[in-house]
């Protein structure tokens, strides 16, 4: 890779700020915000509870963000992404975060909803990063495989108010 192709520091500080604005839109409702924070052809695998949920283009994104804009549980909840690994170059990059999100209801101490991490595709289009693929796990299978007797995925049971209601199409 040459230099000229190389993550920038204006690249990297963009990529932050795609991952904040995704959080921030999902975490307020703000779907059309969501969405763009992808693009057309874009791929999202919820790998979290027993069958694997799949949003696939900008309309599954839609999906899934009114979903959960709906869900009554849902509203309360942060996503907190940190320590971000981000490999590529000017064009085209993968981001492996990790993720937890928590549950700000009522009084104190909130409700940790979530441990796992995001494994992303990105790309630059018209200058500006986006999704092309978002992967969200447990912290549990393949990425613990390097210790004894771990390695496989434990999928979680899905809460009654986290169903989701996929629309029919044409």
């Amino acid at each position: 890779m040459s230099d000229s192709a190389a993550l920038s520091i204006a690249d990297r500080i963009a990529i932050q700020d795609l991952i904040a604005r995704y959080a921030w839109a999902l975490d307020t409702g703000d779907v059309d915000a969501l969405v763009r924070c992808f693009t057309q052809d874009c791929l999202v695998v919820e790998e979290v509870f027993e069958d694997p949920d799949r949003w696939e283009g900008q309309e599954g994104v839609r999906e899934l963000g009114e979903h959960y804009k709906n869900s009554a549980g849902f509203p309360g909840r942060q996503h907190h992404v940190s320590q971000s690994i981000v490999e590529g170059d000017s064009q085209h990059c993968s981001v492996k975060s990790f993720a937890f999100v928590t549950e700000c209801r009522g009084e104190p101490p909130y409700t940790l909803r979530f441990t796992g991490y995001y494994a992303d595709r990105l790309v630059k289009v018209d200058g500006q990063w986006l999704f092309r693929e978002r992967a969200i796990r447990l912290w549990d299978g393949p990425v613990l495989s390097r210790f004894p007797g771990r390695g496989e995925r434990i999928a979680r049971k899905r809460p009654p108010e986290l169903v989701i209601k996929r629309t029919k199409r044409d």
